[in-house]
């Protein structure tokens, strides 16, 4: 009874045996086909192909997302799929390979380590690699004519070299260059498939830019110092273009009512004193606060963008209104001192001039004010210079030395009335300040939508 319970036992150990032997066979054969690969596959050698003829690779792509422009470290992020075929000679293609109906299989995707595969790189990529859940998003598919399709999920972050000068109304066209890294152009040339090589979501929507479509492709070769050789390079281009929606409302619309808001301190009178500079002042700072928090969306650069002479355009006007301030308190400043001095003489020679008359009805004020006294009161002469100086203006009698280059004040000769020129310069102010802005707003958005296009 013994010896037939330990005979049973050796038995199940080798039953056991045996299937963790098949069980590893079954995995072996999963992760290296033989029925595929022949004996003498030896993948570090590129396919076969006419002599002197390069093994050609097609590329396509198909941009699921695109995030995270960075204008500060210059880049940003593309989520693709990325689709290489080749064509593999070697591969041994039975029919029993394919299902009823099927012209291709697909295999997991380490059955691609078993392969030869070029090797492409992205030339100005930051990061790039390969999605990743539970395993690796990625697949290989062979073809009943020897065709070898592998697809992956792809991470990226791209460098692209940004310009600013006509931010906020910028383009920018950032390239992405596809490139293989061991394999020269007498080797390897890549190319871009025949139909639909580059695809983009329908639904991909960026916050300040929009995309342009459809992407500009280009097969070249370039240089590469370092491993003196030219190799075959394809080349994405992505087109942002900045919208401009979010700086009208942000930026454009509140320096333009700030710019006007300061225009109302013309209709302010002098008297009003910290009314006028409070409102000046505030603008000012206004709109020195709005531009300094702009500078935080982009890189300081080294030129002048078009938000700077936006930006100047409209500090000048409102330092222009406060120099007209300056001046035109300035000019009332020294109109009342005139005035006051006006008042001053006038009650003194007044007087002199009406006992004057009295005395010699022949003899005007304006003879005793000269000196000429009763002793030249027959004289014609004189009785004619009385009389022109009848007609000038009281002002000017009493400054016949030292008068001023600018007058403050004037007679209009038409109305009668006095003009003061501290009001004029106000008055005047109210359109002459408007019409300059309008013509600087008129130049300043053809010539950057001219530039732009």
């Amino acid at each position: 009874m013994t010896a037939s319970c330990t005979a049973l036992a050796i038995l199940l150990f080798a039953l056991l045996a045996m299937c963790v032997r098949c069980t590893g066979g079954v995995k072996n054969y999963t992760i290296k086909p033989r029925v595929v690969l022949p004996e003498d596959y030896v993948k570090e050698i590129r396919p076969p192909s006419r002599k002197g003829q390069p093994v050609s690779v097609e590329f396509s792509i198909y941009v699921v997302d695109i995030n995270s422009i960075n204008v500060e470290d210059m880049d940003f992020r593309v989520d693709m799929f990325v689709r290489q075929k080749w064509t593999e000679s070697r591969l041994d293609m039975p029919n029993a390979l394919f299902e009823e109906g099927d012209d291709y299989v697909t295999l997991p995707p380490e059955f691609v380590d078993n392969l030869w595969q070029p090797d492409p790189y992205i030339l100005n990529a930051k990061v790039s690699e390969i999605a990743k859940l539970t395993h690796e998003f990625s697949s290989v598919t062979l073809f009943r004519n020897k065709t070898v399709r592998y697809a992956a999920r792809m991470h990226a972050i791209i460098a692209c070299q940004m310009e600013f000068q006509l931010y906020p109304m910028d383009i920018q066209v950032c390239p992405m260059y596809i490139e293989s890294f061991s394999y020269n152009m007498q080797k390897l040339r890549l190319r871009w498939a025949d139909a639909d090589p580059i695809m983009l979501n329908p639904e991909l929507k960026l916050l300040q830019y929009n995309v342009g479509q459809p992407l500009q492709i280009e097969e070249t070769d370039g240089y590469v110092p370092e491993r003196e050789a030219n190799f075959s390079r394809l080349v994405l281009y992505f087109r942002f273009e900045r919208q401009i929606g979010h700086h009208l409302i942000q930026t454009f619309a509140p320096s333009s009512l700030v710019v006007m808001l300061s225009w109302f301190s013309f209709w302010i009178g002098l008297d009003a004193i910290p009314g006028r500079v409070t409102l000046l002042v505030t603008s000012m700072l206004t709109l020195v606060t709005m531009f300094t928090g702009l500078k935080s969306d982009i890189p300081p650069v080294a030129y002048v963008k078009a938000l700077d002479l936006w930006m100047a355009g409209c500090m000048v006007f409102v330092f222009a209104a406060l120099g007209e301030f300056v001046v035109v308190k300035v000019l009332e400043v020294r109109y009342q001192r005139e005035k006051s001095h006006r008042g001053v003489n006038l009650p003194r020679l007044l007087p002199m001039r009406i006992q004057a008359m009295e005395k010699s009805p022949c003899m005007s004020a304006w003879d005793v004010e000269s000196g000429s006294g009763g002793q030249q009161s027959g004289q014609q002469a004189q009785t004619s210079s009385a009389a022109a100086s009848r007609r000038s203006s009281v002002g000017s009698v009493l400054r016949m030395r030292g008068r001023p280059l600018l007058q403050t004040s004037w007679r209009d000769h038409t109305t009668g009335r006095e003009k003061v020129l501290w009001r004029e310069i106000d008055r005047h102010s109210r359109t002459i300040f408007p019409a300059f802005f309008l013509l600087f707003v008129v130049f300043y958005w053809p010539i950057l939508l001219l530039k732009k296009s």
